[in-house]
């Protein structure tokens, strides 16, 4: 998945498969710490994504008071 082109979304839908193939047991460690780095990037896109629409929601919400 290009991190550019990820939805929040698609982003949560891979974390949950990593999450369960991690939670089955049966990954190599290699693969098992490869995993756990994308698991991480994906972390961080989702919550920059959840960062930015904060400040959007806020910066709209302040508009309409003024």
């Amino acid at each position: 998945m290009s991190e550019e082109k990820a939805t929040y979304n698609s982003a949560v839908a891979r974390l949950r498969q990593i999450i369960e193939e991690i939670e089955r047991g049966e990954l190599d460690v290699d693969v098992l710490s490869a995993k756990v780095r994308e698991a991480g990037r994906l972390i961080q896109l989702c919550k920059d994504k959840l960062l930015k629409a904060d400040e959007e929601v806020k910066k709209i919400l302040d508009e309409l008071d003024q």
